[in-house]
């Protein structure tokens, strides 16, 4: 098994893995996923279920479509493509909300639901460690 696919494995939740098969594509055998995580859009609540793939190199976004439950792909971007990232923990609601602007000059917003606030802060501690930037606290 390959370091991807050891690390997606940890990582993931369920439904993620009926997106596997995109994220394979866009991700390098030896780049660990560092970041699995369910999301939704702020401003479309009924867009879908969106995945977030985090790993050492790039960023993936995948989208569950509604009705159909057809999976499509967002956003494939090395890092260095992804600019002006951002975040705020809301640890009333235990989630962060992720802003970044993708390659295309496009600034995307995703907002993470996370199960309880230690969770926030290990995930928190995961974009600051790739982004090395300062969050906004909610």
């Amino acid at each position: 098994m390959d370091v991807f696919a050891s690390t997606f494995h940890a990582a993931a939740l369920p439904g993620a893995h009926h997106h596997l098969p995109i994220f394979r594509n866009c991700v390098d055998p030896d780049d660990p996923a560092i970041l699995v995580a369910r999301c939704v859009r702020p401003g479309a609540p009924l867009s879908g279920d969106w995945f977030l793939l985090l790993t050492r190199r790039r960023m993936v976004v995948t989208q569950d479509t509604r009705p159909l439950h057809r999976t499509r792909l967002h956003l494939n971007a090395h890092l260095r493509q992804v600019s002006n990232v951002t975040w705020r923990l809301d640890l009333s609601k235990p989630g962060i909300e992720l802003a970044f602007t993708a390659m295309d000059g496009v600034r995307e917003r995703l907002r993470m639901r996370l199960g309880d606030s230690d969770t926030v802060w290990r995930v928190e501690q995961l974009l600051r460690d790739t982004f090395v930037c300062k969050p906004a606290l909610v």
